[in-house]
C-alpha cells in the first residue's frame, strides 16, 4: 500500500483556501489546514471531517517566524514529511490602492503576506518537503499579477492596485527564481491563476465560486514526475507573465 499524501494549504480556513483542502482531500491526501485564526481553524476542519476528509488543524501566521517554525515542527512530529504545499494565504490590503493615494504602510502590509510569507513558509517546508517522493509546491497568484495582461489597453483586469497586483507579480517572479535553484531536486514549483472568484477578499463580487478556483491548484498539487515547473498557469492553460 503507498503511503498517503500530506498537504498543508495556508489560509485554508475559508474560501478558495477551503476548498483546496477539501479538494485534496477527496483525494483521500491527509491535510493541514494552515490558518491563524483558532476558532475558524478548528470549525473548518470539523466540517471537513464530517465530509470525510483527513484533516488536522495548523496554527501559522504567516507573518510570524515563530509561528511558522512550529507549523514546521508539527507536521514533522505528525508525518514525518510534506508531500504538497499550497502557498493560498493573502490579502488584498484594503482601498486606496492608487499609486499616488497608498500609504506606504499597506503595501508593506501587503507585500509582508503575499510574498515574504510565501517566501518564510517555503524555506519553513523545504526540510520536509525534500523527504517526499514527489514533492509539489503551488503559489496562488491572480491574473492581474500578469504585466502582459495589464499592459493591454483597455484589458479588464481589475482595479488599479499599488499594492495587491504588483505583490502578485513579485510572487510570480519569486517562483520562477524557487523553479531555477530547485531545478535538480525533483520539486516541482508553479503559481496558479483562480480567476475572479467571490470571495470576501473581494466582497464576493467575483463570478467564479471559490470550488472552481481552487481546481488550478489541486490540479498542480497532483502533477506527475516530470511536469512543468516555473510556470503560470489557469484553468484555461498558461498564463502570459
Amino acid at each position: 500500500m503507498s503511503e498517503q499524501t500530506i498537504a498543508l494549504v495556508t489560509g485554508a480556513n475559508k474560501g478558495i483556501g477551503y476548498e483546496i483542502a477539501a479538494g485534496l482531500g477527496a483525494l483521500g491526501w491527509c491535510v493541514g489546514v494552515g490558518a491563524r485564526d483558532e476558532e475558524r481553524r478548528e470549525a473548518a476542519v470539523e466540517k471537513l471531517r464530517a465530509d470525510g476528509v483527513d484533516a488536522f488543524g495548523v496554527p501559522l501566521d504567516v507573518t510570524d517566524d515563530a509561528s511558522v517554525e512550529a507549523a514546521a515542527a508539527l507536521i514533522e512530529e505528525r508525518a514525518g514529511r510534506l508531500d504538497v504545499l499550497v502557498n493560498n494565504a493573502a490579502v488584498t490590503g484594503g482601498v486606496p490602492q492608487e499609486p499616488t493615494r497608498v500609504a506606504l504602510e499597506t503595501v508593506r502590509t501587503v507585500v509582508e503576506t503575499n510574498v515574504i510569507g510565501v517566501i518564510r513558509v517555503t524555506n519553513a517546508m523545504l526540510p520536509l518537503l525534500r523527504r517526499s517522493a514527489s514533492p509539489r509546491i503551488v503559489n496562488m497568484s491572480s491574473g492581474v499579477g500578469s504585466l502582459a495582461r495589464q499592459g493591454v489597453p483597455g484589458a479588464e483586469t481589475g482595479p488599479i492596485s499599488a499594492a495587491y497586483a504588483p505583490s502578485k507579480t513579485f510572487l510570480n517572479a519569486v517562483t520562477v527564481q524557487y523553479a531555477k535553484e530547485l531545478g535538480d531536486t525533483g520539486i516541482l514549483i508553479n503559481a496558479g491563476c483562480p480567476g475572479y472568484c467571490a470571495t470576501d477578499l473581494n466582497g464576493f463580487r467575483g463570478v467564479r465560486t471559490p470550488q472552481q478556483g481552487a481546481a488550478i491548484a489541486i490540479r498542480l498539487a497532483g502533477l506527475p514526475d516530470g511536469g512543468p515547473t516555473g510556470g503560470f498557469f489557469e484553468d484555461a492553460g498558461v498564463v502570459p507573465w
